[in-house]
């Protein structure tokens, strides 16, 4: 036989016989892979979708709960009916709480979130007892006639019947913004804060899992293709249009950092379109970085870049800017050294996000200075952003946490006062200058 390979030459059918052959079970190899990458592209999808969703749900708890305390607090400080309207609808018609339980039921892996957000919810229905009453007491001290039937069985204790008016207002707005109140909301956030974790920690082994399989799916595409390229040096007149071009190109495309051009054969296409997407999902955890970049590291708040972008974007019809400056903070650091001082910094931010929701902006705008964004807000809430400030200056003045005793001065300003975002700040600087003129440990709200 050698010796008719000599004479003869090797047999260019038989050769282009087995190079179709191992072209057809590369073909097929290639295929196999790129339905592999997509199933393994959409389990690590699915698995992001779903603690989104999850997450989302657990949120959901929170949001009903801070928008059910801002609707009391409102009526017990306004005494106006339609705040009370509000909160039994979002209780009763809304249910987002029940909804967020509902949706982690449909899990079975999320059995420990679930327990967590019960736990959660338990405290959120015990605070409305407390509500409840608080409720009745501004019913009774405003004669408001018509009312949910669940605040007719609502009794009110002797001495709390006997009260005037005034004093049935004043007790009202006592128990929704006490500390024991505020207390029983950190409960619920703790309990949702342990539901968050348990839900992150599922949703990373899922992830974890679908990552190592796609990994293993992505070499063993690479080698499909590793192959399909020797395979193609020997017949490039027949296959260099339809596999050597894209992959060269493609290739570029990788070190540029760019997402490959979807062309070529149809199962390169394929191929590309299950590479392009894991490049969308890589970029979009980089851009999660970006977090770092637009928040302050000591205290959490956003930072001077952050508060840029946030105030580039606030609507100004529906916004309120409160400025807060910590009085002699100079003299917490010369008597109580630095360390003391960042406490204090950390505490205030603290502090700050406790008494307002969880949808406003706290951002730290210089050392010591800081800005509360308070949006959906319209210029009838002075009421209670008068509370809120007292209530924070009466819990940075009495500490328990053995840091000194502080307070803020403030200054308030609402969109609606000025022409553009820059006139917000500056009228807010003009008040909190009016509360440092009025001897500090104050609060000033911008007028003409």
């Amino acid at each position: 036989m050698l010796d008719n390979w000599k004479r003869d030459g090797v047999s260019l059918r038989t050769i282009h016989k087995w190079l179709i052959v191992s072209a057809v079970i590369l073909t097929c190899f290639m295929i196999y892979s790129t339905y592999r990458l997509a199933g393994s592209f959409m389990h690590v999808k699915q698995a992001s979708e779903k603690n989104i969703e999850l997450e989302t749900a657990v949120h959901r708890l929170m949001d009903a709960s801070d928008y059910l305390t801002e609707k009391v607090q409102r009526f017990t400080v306004t005494g106006d009916r339609i705040f009370m309207e509000h909160y039994f609808i979002e209780a009763f018609a809304s249910k987002r709480r029940e909804e967020a339980i509902a949706k982690l039921e449909l899990d079975a892996n999320a059995t420990a979130a679930l327990e967590h957000l019960r736990e959660a919810m338990h405290y959120s229905v015990k605070l409305m007892d407390r509500e409840y009453y608080a409720m009745r007491l501004v019913i009774e001290a405003q004669g408001i006639k018509e009312y949910p039937d669940v605040l007719k069985k609502v009794t009110l204790r002797t001495g709390d019947a006997a009260l005037s008016p005034q004093d049935k207002m004043r007790l009202a707005t006592e128990m929704v913004l006490d500390a024991e109140y505020y207390e029983q909301k950190n409960k619920i956030r703790a309990g949702i804060q342990k539901s968050i974790d348990a839900v992150e920690k599922l949703t990373h082994n899922t992830e974890t899992n679908a990552m190592d399989t796609f990994q293993l799916d992505m070499n063993f595409g690479r080698g499909v293709i590793l192959l399909q390229i020797l395979v193609i040096f020997f017949v490039v007149w027949l296959t260099s249009h339809l596999g050597i071009n894209p992959i060269l190109r493609a290739v570029d495309r990788i070190k540029e950092d760019c997402p490959i051009p979807e062309v070529g054969a149809n199962e390169f296409r394929y191929l590309a379109q299950a590479y392009n997407k894991m490049y969308s999902v890589y970029k979009s955890s980089i851009e999660h970085l970006n977090f770092k970049a637009s928040h302050d590291e000591l205290t959490g708040a956003y930072n001077r870049a952050g508060y840029e972008l946030l105030l580039s974007g606030v609507d100004l019809k529906s916004t309120y800017m409160i400025l807060f400056d910590v009085d002699h903070f100079k003299s917490v650091n010369d008597t109580c050294g630095h360390e003391t001082g960042d406490k204090v910094l950390r505490k205030l931010v603290s502090v700050l996000k406790r008494n307002f929701r969880s949808d406003d902006y706290v951002c730290r705008i210089g050392g010591d200075e800081f800005v509360v964004f308070m949006g959906h807000a319209s210029e009838m809430q002075q009421h209670l952003i008068k509370a809120k400030i007292e209530n924070i200056n009466e819990e940075l003045g009495n500490p328990e946490d053995g840091l000194p005793p502080f307070s803020v001065s403030v200054g308030i300003a609402h969109g609606l006062q000025v022409k553009d975002e820059a006139g917000l700040f500056e009228k807010c600087d003009l008040a909190l200058y009016e509360s440092k003129n009025r001897g500090r440990h104050t609060y000033t709200f911008y007028s003409e």
